[in-house]
Protein backbone atom coordinates (compact mmCIF):
# COMPACT_ATOMS: atom_id res chain seq x y z
CA UNK A 1 0.00 0.00 0.00
CA UNK A 2 1.15 3.52 -0.80
CA UNK A 3 -0.10 6.69 0.92
CA UNK A 4 0.83 9.88 -0.93
CA UNK A 5 3.44 7.90 -2.83
CA UNK A 6 5.14 6.40 0.21
CA UNK A 7 4.93 2.77 1.30
CA UNK A 8 2.69 2.73 4.38
CA UNK A 9 -0.10 0.74 6.00
CA UNK A 10 -1.50 3.26 8.49
CA UNK A 11 -3.53 6.42 8.09
CA UNK A 12 -3.80 9.25 10.67
CA UNK A 13 -6.95 9.01 12.76
CA UNK A 14 -7.61 12.65 11.95
CA UNK A 15 -7.95 11.93 8.22
CA UNK A 16 -11.47 12.85 7.18
CA UNK A 17 -11.99 9.48 5.51
CA UNK A 18 -11.80 7.97 9.00
CA UNK A 19 -13.89 10.68 10.63
CA UNK A 20 -16.59 11.18 8.01
CA UNK A 21 -16.04 8.89 5.00
CA UNK A 22 -15.01 12.07 3.20
CA UNK A 23 -13.57 10.88 -0.10
CA UNK A 24 -14.02 8.64 -3.11
CA UNK A 25 -12.48 5.52 -4.63
CA UNK A 26 -12.28 3.26 -7.63
CA UNK A 27 -11.33 -0.38 -8.05
CA UNK A 28 -9.60 -1.50 -11.24
CA UNK A 29 -8.63 -4.80 -12.83
CA UNK A 30 -5.00 -5.49 -13.70
CA UNK A 31 -4.12 -7.81 -16.58
CA UNK A 32 -0.50 -8.53 -17.51
CA UNK A 33 0.73 -5.50 -15.63
CA UNK A 34 -1.72 -3.01 -17.13
CA UNK A 35 -4.75 -1.38 -15.52
CA UNK A 36 -7.84 -1.97 -17.64
CA UNK A 37 -9.80 1.21 -18.51
CA UNK A 38 -7.31 3.39 -16.64
CA UNK A 39 -8.44 6.69 -18.28
CA UNK A 40 -12.06 5.89 -17.37
CA UNK A 41 -11.13 5.13 -13.77
CA UNK A 42 -9.23 8.40 -13.46
CA UNK A 43 -12.10 10.31 -15.05
CA UNK A 44 -14.64 8.84 -12.61
CA UNK A 45 -12.37 9.78 -9.69
CA UNK A 46 -12.01 13.32 -10.98
CA UNK A 47 -15.77 13.60 -11.39
CA UNK A 48 -16.38 12.32 -7.86
CA UNK A 49 -13.77 14.67 -6.42
CA UNK A 50 -15.45 17.54 -8.26
CA UNK A 51 -18.87 16.62 -6.85
CA UNK A 52 -17.37 16.45 -3.36
CA UNK A 53 -15.38 19.68 -3.92
CA UNK A 54 -12.08 17.98 -3.11
CA UNK A 55 -9.48 20.25 -4.70
CA UNK A 56 -5.73 20.03 -5.07
CA UNK A 57 -5.38 16.34 -5.96
CA UNK A 58 -2.14 15.62 -7.81
CA UNK A 59 -3.74 13.50 -10.53
CA UNK A 60 -0.50 12.93 -12.42
CA UNK A 61 1.14 11.49 -9.30
CA UNK A 62 -1.98 9.44 -8.62
CA UNK A 63 -1.84 7.89 -12.07
CA UNK A 64 1.86 7.10 -11.72
CA UNK A 65 1.24 5.40 -8.38
CA UNK A 66 -1.58 3.27 -9.81
CA UNK A 67 0.55 2.23 -12.77
CA UNK A 68 3.47 1.40 -10.48
CA UNK A 69 1.25 -0.76 -8.26
CA UNK A 70 0.02 -2.73 -11.28
CA UNK A 71 3.37 -3.11 -13.01
CA UNK A 72 4.49 -6.51 -11.72
CA UNK A 73 1.03 -8.13 -11.51
CA UNK A 74 -0.26 -10.76 -13.95
CA UNK A 75 -3.85 -10.50 -12.71
CA UNK A 76 -4.76 -8.40 -9.69
CA UNK A 77 -6.87 -5.57 -8.31
CA UNK A 78 -5.71 -1.99 -7.78
CA UNK A 79 -7.79 0.14 -5.43
CA UNK A 80 -7.30 3.90 -5.51
CA UNK A 81 -8.70 6.24 -2.85
CA UNK A 82 -8.73 10.01 -2.51
CA UNK A 83 -9.67 11.60 0.81
CA UNK A 84 -10.00 15.25 1.71
CA UNK A 85 -7.07 14.78 4.06
CA UNK A 86 -6.82 16.33 7.50
CA UNK A 87 -8.15 19.60 8.82
CA UNK A 88 -11.34 21.45 9.49
CA UNK A 89 -13.42 21.47 12.65
CA UNK A 90 -16.36 19.13 12.92
CA UNK A 91 -18.03 18.77 9.54
CA UNK A 92 -16.40 21.93 8.20
CA UNK A 93 -13.72 21.33 5.59
CA UNK A 94 -12.23 24.80 6.02
CA UNK A 95 -8.46 24.48 6.20
CA UNK A 96 -8.22 21.17 4.31
CA UNK A 97 -5.70 21.80 1.57
CA UNK A 98 -3.78 18.54 1.17
CA UNK A 99 -5.85 15.58 -0.11
CA UNK A 100 -4.63 12.08 0.72
CA UNK A 101 -3.92 9.57 -2.06
CA UNK A 102 -4.07 5.86 -1.22
CA UNK A 103 -3.20 3.08 -3.67
CA UNK A 104 -3.24 -0.63 -2.84
CA UNK A 105 -2.98 -3.90 -4.75
CA UNK A 106 -4.62 -7.24 -3.93
CA UNK A 107 -5.33 -10.62 -5.49
CA UNK A 108 -7.95 -10.97 -8.20
CA UNK A 109 -11.21 -12.59 -6.94
CA UNK A 110 -10.82 -16.17 -8.19
CA UNK A 111 -14.52 -17.00 -7.81
CA UNK A 112 -15.39 -14.75 -10.77
CA UNK A 113 -13.85 -17.34 -13.10
CA UNK A 114 -16.15 -20.08 -11.73
CA UNK A 115 -19.23 -17.83 -11.94
CA UNK A 116 -18.65 -17.29 -15.66
CA UNK A 117 -19.36 -20.99 -16.12
CA UNK A 118 -22.22 -21.63 -13.74
CA UNK A 119 -23.82 -18.20 -13.64
CA UNK A 120 -24.69 -15.95 -10.71
CA UNK A 121 -27.50 -16.45 -8.23
CA UNK A 122 -29.13 -13.21 -7.01
CA UNK A 123 -31.15 -12.77 -3.82
CA UNK A 124 -33.40 -9.75 -3.25
CA UNK A 125 -31.91 -7.71 -0.42
CA UNK A 126 -34.08 -6.48 2.47
CA UNK A 127 -31.81 -3.42 2.63
CA UNK A 128 -33.01 -0.60 0.37
CA UNK A 129 -30.93 2.26 -0.98
CA UNK A 130 -31.77 5.83 -0.02
CA UNK A 131 -32.22 8.47 -2.70
CA UNK A 132 -29.72 11.31 -2.95
CA UNK A 133 -29.32 12.87 -6.41
CA UNK A 134 -26.32 14.93 -5.24
CA UNK A 135 -24.23 11.81 -4.55
CA UNK A 136 -25.93 9.41 -6.97
CA UNK A 137 -23.55 7.77 -9.43
CA UNK A 138 -20.27 8.48 -7.66
CA UNK A 139 -18.32 5.93 -5.62
CA UNK A 140 -17.84 7.86 -2.38
CA UNK A 141 -16.45 6.37 0.81
CA UNK A 142 -19.79 6.22 2.63
CA UNK A 143 -20.58 2.55 1.92
CA UNK A 144 -22.61 1.58 5.01
CA UNK A 145 -25.60 0.63 2.85
CA UNK A 146 -23.41 -1.83 0.94
CA UNK A 147 -21.96 -3.15 4.21
CA UNK A 148 -25.47 -3.91 5.44
CA UNK A 149 -26.46 -5.43 2.08
CA UNK A 150 -23.41 -7.69 2.22
CA UNK A 151 -24.18 -8.62 5.83
CA UNK A 152 -27.59 -9.94 4.81
CA UNK A 153 -26.25 -11.52 1.62
CA UNK A 154 -23.71 -13.53 3.62
CA UNK A 155 -26.66 -15.19 5.39
CA UNK A 156 -27.94 -16.63 2.10
CA UNK A 157 -26.56 -19.04 -0.49
CA UNK A 158 -26.68 -16.37 -3.22
CA UNK A 159 -23.64 -14.92 -4.96
CA UNK A 160 -24.85 -11.33 -5.18
CA UNK A 161 -27.72 -9.15 -3.98
CA UNK A 162 -30.51 -7.64 -6.04
CA UNK A 163 -31.00 -4.15 -4.58
CA UNK A 164 -33.92 -1.72 -4.87
CA UNK A 165 -34.33 1.82 -3.57
CA UNK A 166 -36.84 3.06 -0.99
CA UNK A 167 -39.46 3.34 -3.77
CA UNK A 168 -39.00 -0.32 -4.71
CA UNK A 169 -37.22 0.36 -8.00
CA UNK A 170 -34.22 -1.69 -9.12
CA UNK A 171 -30.87 0.07 -8.72
CA UNK A 172 -27.95 -2.35 -8.75
CA UNK A 173 -26.34 -5.23 -6.88
CA UNK A 174 -24.15 -4.98 -3.81
CA UNK A 175 -20.95 -4.62 -5.86
CA UNK A 176 -22.14 -4.61 -9.46
CA UNK A 177 -24.41 -2.94 -11.97
CA UNK A 178 -27.39 -4.66 -13.53
CA UNK A 179 -28.70 -5.25 -17.07
CA UNK A 180 -31.53 -7.41 -18.40
CA UNK A 181 -32.80 -8.30 -21.87
CA UNK A 182 -36.26 -8.94 -23.29
CA UNK A 183 -36.00 -9.88 -26.95
CA UNK A 184 -33.86 -7.20 -28.56
CA UNK A 185 -34.62 -4.67 -25.81
CA UNK A 186 -31.94 -4.17 -23.12
CA UNK A 187 -32.67 -2.44 -19.83
CA UNK A 188 -30.56 -0.98 -17.03
CA UNK A 189 -31.71 0.97 -13.95
CA UNK A 190 -31.78 4.75 -13.81
CA UNK A 191 -29.03 5.85 -11.40
CA UNK A 192 -29.97 9.52 -11.13
CA UNK A 193 -31.22 9.09 -7.57
CA UNK A 194 -28.96 6.40 -6.09
CA UNK A 195 -26.41 3.74 -6.98
CA UNK A 196 -22.93 3.70 -8.52
CA UNK A 197 -22.43 4.47 -12.21
CA UNK A 198 -19.63 1.99 -12.79
CA UNK A 199 -16.88 2.12 -15.41
CA UNK A 200 -18.04 -1.17 -16.93
CA UNK A 201 -21.69 -0.06 -16.94
CA UNK A 202 -20.75 2.96 -19.02
CA UNK A 203 -18.69 0.78 -21.36
CA UNK A 204 -21.57 -1.66 -21.87
CA UNK A 205 -24.00 1.19 -22.54
CA UNK A 206 -21.67 2.49 -25.26
CA UNK A 207 -21.36 -0.99 -26.78
CA UNK A 208 -25.11 -1.48 -26.96
CA UNK A 209 -25.75 2.02 -28.31
CA UNK A 210 -23.22 1.39 -31.08
CA UNK A 211 -24.85 -1.79 -32.36
CA UNK A 212 -28.12 -2.22 -34.24
CA UNK A 213 -28.75 -5.62 -32.68
CA UNK A 214 -30.26 -4.27 -29.45
CA UNK A 215 -31.97 -1.13 -28.17
CA UNK A 216 -31.04 0.23 -24.74
CA UNK A 217 -33.50 1.65 -22.20
CA UNK A 218 -32.62 3.31 -18.88
CA UNK A 219 -35.61 2.68 -16.64
CA UNK A 220 -37.11 2.83 -13.16
CA UNK A 221 -38.72 -0.58 -12.70
CA UNK A 222 -39.50 -2.89 -9.75
CA UNK A 223 -37.75 -6.21 -9.27
CA UNK A 224 -40.73 -7.93 -10.93
CA UNK A 225 -39.47 -6.51 -14.24
CA UNK A 226 -36.99 -9.39 -14.23
CA UNK A 227 -39.72 -12.03 -14.07
CA UNK A 228 -40.15 -12.28 -17.85
CA UNK A 229 -36.62 -11.33 -18.91
CA UNK A 230 -34.83 -13.61 -21.36
CA UNK A 231 -31.47 -12.81 -19.85
CA UNK A 232 -29.95 -10.97 -16.88
CA UNK A 233 -26.33 -10.05 -16.33
CA UNK A 234 -24.24 -8.05 -13.89
CA UNK A 235 -20.99 -6.18 -14.33
CA UNK A 236 -18.23 -4.27 -12.64
CA UNK A 237 -14.66 -3.37 -13.53
CA UNK A 238 -13.33 -6.62 -12.07
CA UNK A 239 -15.83 -9.23 -13.30
CA UNK A 240 -16.08 -7.57 -15.91
CA UNK A 241 -19.43 -9.16 -16.91
CA UNK A 242 -21.18 -12.25 -15.50
CA UNK A 243 -24.35 -14.08 -16.56
CA UNK A 244 -27.16 -14.47 -14.02
CA UNK A 245 -28.60 -17.98 -13.79
CA UNK A 246 -31.26 -17.24 -11.19
CA UNK A 247 -32.78 -14.22 -9.44
CA UNK A 248 -35.43 -14.56 -6.74
CA UNK A 249 -36.80 -17.77 -8.25
CA UNK A 250 -36.66 -16.63 -11.89
CA UNK A 251 -34.31 -18.54 -14.21
CA UNK A 252 -32.38 -17.28 -17.24
CA UNK A 253 -30.94 -19.89 -19.63
CA UNK A 254 -30.06 -17.45 -22.45
CA UNK A 255 -26.60 -15.91 -22.82
CA UNK A 256 -26.93 -14.07 -26.14
CA UNK A 257 -26.14 -10.61 -24.79
CA UNK A 258 -23.54 -11.97 -22.39
CA UNK A 259 -21.66 -13.73 -25.19
CA UNK A 260 -21.59 -10.51 -27.22
CA UNK A 261 -20.38 -8.42 -24.30
CA UNK A 262 -17.78 -10.95 -23.20
CA UNK A 263 -15.97 -10.46 -26.50
CA UNK A 264 -15.86 -6.69 -26.00
CA UNK A 265 -15.31 -6.20 -22.26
Amino acid sequence: MWINGEAATTLPAADRSVQFGDGCFTTARVLRGEIQFLPEHLARMQRAASVLHIDGVDWAAFEREMVLAAGQQEEAVVKAVVTRGQGGRGYSSAGCSAPTRIVSVSAYPAHYHALRQGGVKLALSPVTLSKNPLLAGIKHLNRLEQVMIRLHLDQTDADEALVVDTSGCLVECCSANLFWRKGNQVFTPDLSQSGVDGVMRRHIIRLIENTSRWTLHIVSEPAEALSDANEVLICNALMPVLPVAKASGWHYPSRDLYDFLLQNC
